[in-house]
């Protein structure tokens, strides 16, 4: 990650925690929050590191958007999740990102195993996933029911995942260059 050699790596952290408790109180993150980090990702990076700097920003916030976009159109991850993960790419440039992104799946997954447990839904979860599996196997979409449109559905804050994920990250980072 470039910008812990900068000293810069405070603003990455800075606006996953601001995302990340914004999710958690409203279940939003609002649009001026990710176009700023966007805008500000690429700037911080370019403003650091050059040209290269320009295009790992630019290179992250696209494979951010990117591999997320699937999961939004089928409605199992909200757009502002997206844009947030777009915006942290600009921060964290493509290489990094994928590493984080990889320990968000791991926190959302451990957040939403102890929610299922939690909300005593562990026998729903399992046929879901079923139903999910069958639907992916047969090329369709597995119905609004299992979308984040049905009300009932247990929704994990993908944005606290997402920002406990980068502060581990830079933290682990800082610890090491130190």
């Amino acid at each position: 990650m470039g910008i812990i050699k900068e000293g810069v790596w405070i603003l990455p952290v800075l606006f996953a925690a601001i995302a990340g408790f914004s999710d958690w109180r409203s279940r939003r993150i609002p649009n001026w929050l990710t176009v700023s980090g966007l805008v500000l990702g690429v700037a911080a990076n370019s403003l650091t590191r050059g040209w290269s700097g320009a295009r790992d920003a630019l290179l992250g916030a696209g494979l951010g958007l990117l591999l997320l976009l699937p999961f939004v159109v089928v409605r199992s991850l909200g757009a502002g999740d997206w844009k947030l993960v777009g915006a942290l790419g600009a921060f964290l440039g493509p290489h990094t990102l994928i590493t984080v992104l990889f320990a968000t799946i791991l926190v959302a997954g451990l957040m939403a195993v102890v929610l299922v447990v939690w909300k005593r839904r562990v026998g729903q979860t399992v046929r879901n996933v079923g139903r999910i599996m069958a639907a992916a196997l047969s090329f369709h979409l597995p119905g609004p029911e299992l979308s984040l449109d049905n009300p009932e559905a247990l929704k994990v804050p993908f944005g606290v995942a997402v920002a406990i994920a980068v502060i581990l990250y830079s933290a682990s980072q800082v610890w090491r260059a130190v």
